[in-house]
């Protein structure tokens, strides 16, 4: 027998577990499905994205991380170099400064929780054991569900080792003896990768395609945010700074444009696969991730779910 309030229960042994197990939850406040109200309580994901430089996570990743944030799951970019190399007329700490400052206005823009800039030179990352102890920690003090990187073969070495790094990463966050100093995760992360248009020695592989049409403008202002990069380093780079608008307003619409970004096959027809050919049909804007070949593998089915639609 059991009470609940003024009420007794006659409760057999073999039903005992199961309402103990049940009061257990209610009591606790947590909701499990099936058991209390008959709904589930949402998961709550711990996102991580890894970026060679102050802007790339934003970039990639920036429309869907702000869709993440918005749906309350904790999202933290990572520029593993601190970006004092990428300007034509600054550079040093002085300019790793103004990109830290940079990235600190693009999360506050996207909503994201946290911006981590690490202390390593621009243009200069190695996938050493010393900096591989910098990724495998704070994917450990993050406690991430999910964790997105470039692919390791894109046209900047930086770009590319942070791939190498994260992927080298991927196993040992488990393992307790490797980087003691920081507790090891009791589960693996679902690792993925950021789209790209480099098709050696494979072209990129659609798993998972977000619409951000609706945060588009969120996006937008996040870059607009990396004023030394999107209006000046990036611009001169590719020979048209003299196209830049001085006027904040117009730049910004300029921004916009010059980085629509183009929609292929590939990236449609996984757009079509998740909202329906009509509504994808429709579809300007988005971001695509490919399931990396490490850490832990969900179906795709199931990977879908995890992200905002």
């Amino acid at each position: 027998m059991i009470h609940i309030g003024n009420r007794r229960f006659i409760v057999s042994k073999r039903r005992l577990g199961y309402v103990a197990a049940v009061l257990t939850v209610v009591v606790s406040g947590l909701a499990v499905p099936g058991l209390v109200m008959g709904q589930a309580q949402e998961t709550k994901l711990r996102v991580i994205a890894f970026g060679a430089h102050p802007d790339d996570c934003d970039l990639k990743f920036g429309g869907t991380a702000a869709k993440f944030a918005k749906a309350g799951h904790a999202v933290k970019f990572v520029s593993v170099t601190n970006g004092d190399a990428g300007h034509q007329t600054e550079g040093g700490a002085s300019l790793a400064k103004r990109r830290y400052a940079e990235a600190q206005e693009s999360a506050h823009r996207l909503g994201i929780d946290e911006y981590q800039v690490l202390d390593n030179h621009d243009g200069e990352l190695m996938p050493s054991v010393e900096v591989r102890r910098q990724i495998i920690r704070a994917i450990r003090q993050w406690n991430a569900d999910l964790v997105l990187a470039p692919r390791p073969n894109d046209y900047h070495p930086d770009h590319r080792y942070t791939g190498v790094l994260v992927q080298d990463a991927a196993y040992m966050v488990v393992v307790p003896n490797v980087v003691s100093d920081t507790p090891p995760l009791r589960k693996n992360p679902i690792f993925l990768y950021f789209e790209d248009n480099f098709q050696k020695p494979a072209p990129f592989r659609p798993d998972v395609a977000v619409s951000i049409d609706d945060v588009w403008e969120t996006k937008i202002n996040a870059l607009d945010a990396q004023v030394s990069q999107f209006y000046e380093w990036l611009p001169w780079v590719d020979g048209r700074l003299d196209q830049v608008p001085k006027d904040p307003v117009a730049r910004k619409q300029w921004l916009a444009g010059s980085r629509l970004g183009h929609i292929n096959p590939a990236l449609r027809a996984a757009l079509e696969k998740r909202y329906g050919a009509e509504q994808a049909g429709r579809i300007r804007h988005a971001e695509a991730f490919e399931l990396c070949e490490y850490g832990r593998q969900p179906n795709l089915e199931d990977l879908q779910k995890l992200f905002p639609k």
